[in-house]
């Protein structure tokens, strides 16, 4: 008897879909421990940072040393990723809370963006010799994603600001004084950072000949996987804070 020909496509979509629950359950839990750091604050909330960071930088240098052909090659890379990875950390660690809460947004409304846009429009590849699935269209819509929610924040806490005023809260004094362009560029910008931190890891991983960089969280791979977007960011993020400190 020949096979129902329906039954295929139902086959490898249960296939495709199989991980789905784990995936799910990885991210609550992940999700849940951030968000506890981030309720208790202060010393928590830095040793979790520093924590991540270090699980980060032991994914990368795995996948340096699969690449590197002589300790003497390794050594140098190690010494980039303590940097790129380490600097993240700290930026992370130093900058106020609420600014780390707009940085994570920027991360995940840029891969969210992306990967809705992506798979709605399709469209040409950016560089699919190092990530098959980044289109031009997901781009654009990572950037588009993670413009409003910078611009969002930012009249957000003018709106908070305009609270302690004489007046009381105002939503038109917020929009006042909230310069949308500035912010909704910086969130665009900033996202093509994110993708390309992305595009970063992906090399390595292409390089290294692996398709994640660990098993460390079940359906999702590495930590590395999950926060390389997150990595330029949190630098350039954290290098404007600081000159704002400076110049005020």
């Amino acid at each position: 008897m020949d096979a129902d020909p329906t039954l295929v496509p139902l086959e490898a979509g249960q296939r495709k879909n199989a991980d789905l629950p784990v995936r799910l359950a990885s991210a609550v839990v992940m999700l849940a421990m951030a968000g506890l750091a981030f309720w208790a604050g202060g010393l928590v909330l830095d040793l979790f940072v520093a924590a991540v960071a270090f699980g980060v930088f032991v994914e990368y240098v795995l996948l340096c040393s699969k690449i590197a052909e002589s300790p003497i090659k390794l050594g140098p890379m190690v010494i980039a990723g303590a940097v790129y990875i380490g600097w993240a950390g700290l930026a992370l660690a130093v900058m106020p809370e609420p600014l780390m809460l707009v940085v994570l947004g920027i991360v995940i409304f840029t891969d969210t963006g992306a990967y809705f846009t992506g798979r709605s429009l399709g469209g040409p590849k950016i560089a699919p010799r190092i990530s098959p699935s980044k289109t031009w269209s997901g781009l654009l819509g990572g950037m588009a994603a993670a413009g409003i929610w910078a611009g969002v924040c930012l009249l957000g806490a003018n709106y908070l600001e305009s609270s302690l005023g004489p007046t009381g809260p105002s939503v038109a004094a917020a929009f006042r004084a909230t310069d949308l362009t500035v912010a909704v560029i910086s969130g665009a910008v900033l996202a093509v950072f994110a993708q390309g931190g992305d595009f970063y890891e992906s090399w390595l991983k292409r390089r290294a000949g692996v398709k994640d960089s660990s098993r460390l969280i079940p359906g999702h791979g590495g930590l590395f996987d999950r926060l390389d977007g997150l990595l330029p960011v949190a630098i350039i993020a954290g290098i404007a804070w600081a000159a704002t400190q400076v110049g005020g």
